[in-house]
């Protein structure tokens, strides 16, 4: 693959990504865990404009359109169903974060030693890593209460 593909593959992950932290904050109760996926949620749009005007500079004059889908071997989110639970779909988003964070490394590597888009991946991927550490929180904390078959409606995914 060329360069534009992997941006455009990034890009679409983040746009992806971004859907899918705002789509589960509207179902999720619990008002901490809410704003969190909130909080991811712009995380991955900042990134997108990283990638939307990164694109812009090394093609400039070319139209910039997302893949439907990514080529990348990066784990797709979708929201499930309300009866999966939590805890599952958090890993599901922990695997995404994580293989984000394998795909931006190997992406900046396409660049020149300390460049800036160099040390702008490296540094995206670090992030991606905490991402991956705050939903491994929330993930703990939700397997205990599945753990328990405690219902609490400020904590289970609802309608």
């Amino acid at each position: 693959m060329g360069l534009k593909d992997l941006l455009l593959a990034a890009l679409k992950a983040e746009i992806d990504s971004k859907t899918f932290y705002e789509g589960l904050s509207s179902r999720v109760k619990n008002f901490l865990l809410k704003d969190r996926l909130r909080f991811l949620a712009g995380e991955e749009e900042k990134h997108r404009r990283y990638f939307q005007s990164l694109l812009e500079e090394k093609f400039p004059g070319e139209e910039i359109v997302p893949p439907p889908s990514t080529p990348v071997p990066l784990p797709s989110l979708e929201l499930p169903s309300e009866e999966v639970p939590l805890s599952e779909v958090l890993w599901q988003a922990m695997q995404a974060e994580k293989a984000a964070e394998e795909f931006y490394t190997q992406l900046a590597e396409q660049f020149a030693p300390e460049s800036q888009e160099k040390k702008m991946l490296i540094y995206i991927a670090a992030m991606e890593r905490g991402h991956y550490r705050l939903l491994d929180q929330e993930r703990e904390i939700a397997l205990r209460f599945e753990e328990a078959d405690f219902a609490w409606p400020m904590t289970h995914l609802g309608p």
